[in-house]
């Protein structure tokens, strides 16, 4: 069980191959007889056409999927998490044709390059603020928000919660569309609902959105995957749907048929690294309450009963007198908690927090996090058989907030390309009819140049319009460019070829 994002830290990398079909292959072979003109392939026949009447329900049903789409996508964001000190840099195609060209280039570049990780988000102020999955920016040095209208901004870690895998975000922009919260409790299992996300690649042009429907499975799933070092009250109480959520979906929104934000899809269960039919997801609930805290605090500030509790068992439910199968076991309880100061025991069993029936521990544990600490919740208990009533003022969790972080600083400069004097030899290997010229000698991986699949051995024609003759010219033009400007760069492949890339300045 992963939370999924192609991320390289918390899921495996899914690959995606393209396939496509034809008649043949399809097993469908058309041959006219000798002399006699090809058969149609397809015959109109509107009297086997289904009246409006009679897919009415099926038709409001794929508008109002339609409907939804359109109004919540404009709000979901792409995430790219980059972090320092990732893999070594593998060796380029020019370094390994021509070692002793690569040994000579100068040393100053960085022995390993930054890794890059992606998940999806959503706005939920329109002055900026986005929510997404914890693990989506975990540990990130710079994160670069992409919008559906195509703008990119560095965004600002307001706040993070490993405890519940939530974080918040902001990018400065003002009037931005943003999503309408809805209220997960309200949920109910066989319920429609579209799982949305923006895993998009590169320059943002490959799989930009997924939109995928489905219904609501389960609530209350626990998934044993936030078990962390750095915290001890990891809340799992997940939706499940049958939506495909697939990597790069980690941080979206799960919606249901009113556009009505109900939870932020996190993981998958499965054993190909491809969705099978289980996603989970965040209710939105729990997820507002830890937001509210992120922003006004930084961190949350968490409620505790401040008791150990685990899942009810058949043999519980005889010894402890219980009408049902349900509720949660009193282990343990910390002296002085306020929880054994309200007069909770151990082997109480809890029922019920404030009315609401309680069947799993995560469920309990999301009950209490959604209030602040100084409140009181109404506790149902059953002791050996005899209903009890218990009124609990929460404690709170002492916790340091994560640090904030305003955008930081790159970590590379440039556009992570190099490049060279076109000499005779070169040109000869690299199948040029020049002997004269600046020729791109490496691409870092991951860098702005790598993204837009900028090639080594092209040459360099021209840099913002002006004619570029040698490396060195090359050179200077680019380094005068600042951070955030765009570089418009003229191509020559060795055929002849010319194309030309516009890139942003990191």
């Amino acid at each position: 069980m992963t939370p999924n994002g192609p991320t390289g830290r918390k899921t495996a990398i899914v690959g995606i191959a393209l396939t496509s079909i034809g008649l043949a292959a399809a097993g469908v072979m058309l041959r006219p007889a000798s002399g006699a003109r090809p058969a149609p392939l397809f015959v109109s026949e509107p009297s086997r056409a289904l009246t409006a009447q009679a897919v009415r329900p099926a038709s409001e049903l794929s508008n109002a999927f339609i409907a939804v789409s359109e109004a919540v996508t404009s709000a979901v964001v792409r995430i790219e998490a980059e972090h320092s000190g990732g893999a070594a840099r593998n060796a380029s195609w020019f370094s390994r044709s021509l070692p002793e060209f690569f040994e000579a280039q100068s040393q100053d570049s960085a022995s390993t390059l930054p890794d890059i990780s992606g998940g999806t988000g959503f706005i939920v102020t329109s002055n900026g603020y986005i929510l997404t999955n914890y693990h989506v920016i975990e540990g990130a040095d710079r994160i670069t928000v992409s919008l559906a209208d195509k703008r990119t901004f560095i965004a600002q870690v307001i706040g993070a919660d490993p405890s519940t895998d939530v974080a918040v975000i902001r990018i400065d922009a003002d009037n931005l569309p943003a999503v309408a919260l809805g209220d997960s409790d309200a949920s109910r299992v066989g319920e429609w609902v579209l799982a949305i996300g923006n895993p998009g690649f590169d320059d943002a042009s490959t799989l930009d959105f997924t939109v995928t429907s489905g219904i609501i499975s389960a609530k209350g799933r626990p998934l044993d995957v936030l078990h962390r070092e750095d915290t001890n009250y990891e809340i799992e109480d997940f939706i499940q749907t049958d939506a495909v959520i697939n990597p790069g979906n980690s941080g979206g929104p799960l919606v249901d048929i009113k556009g009505r934000v109900i939870g932020i899809n996190t993981a998958i269960a499965t054993t190909t690294g491809y969705n099978q039919g289980y996603g989970f997801a965040i209710p939105m609930n729990l997820a507002q309450r830890v937001m509210r805290d992120l922003i006004a605090h930084g961190y949350v500030r968490r409620a505790l009963l401040r008791v150990s509790i685990r899942a009810i068992t058949p043999e519980d439910a005889d010894v402890y007198k219980l009408p049902r199968i349900t509720g949660v076991l009193v282990e343990h309880y910390e002296e002085g908690s306020p929880a054994h100061a309200a007069g909770l025991n151990r082997s109480d069993v809890i029922i019920a927090v404030d009315g609401t029936a309680i069947e799993s521990v995560g469920q309990l544990q999301r009950l209490i996090a959604v209030h602040q600490p100084g409140e009181t919740v109404t506790l149902s208990t059953i002791r050996f058989g005899e209903p009890r009533t218990v009124r609990v003022r929460l404690a709170e969790e002492p916790s340091a907030p994560l640090p904030r972080n305003g955008p930081p600083a790159p970590v590379r400069s440039g556009l992570g390309l190099e490049v060279a004097d076109l000499d005779v030899k070169l040109a000869r290997d690299l199948g040029y009819d020049l002997t004269s010229g600046a020729i791109v000698s490496k691409v870092l991986p991951g860098s702005a140049a790598q993204r837009k699949d900028v090639r080594e051995g092209d040459m360099v024609v021209s840099i913002n319009q002006q004619p570029v003759a040698t490396a060195r010219e090359a050179r200077r033009l680019l380094q005068g460019v600042a951070s955030g400007r765009i570089v418009s760069l003229l191509f020559r492949e060795p055929g002849g070829t010319t194309y030309i890339t516009n890139i942003r300045v990191p």
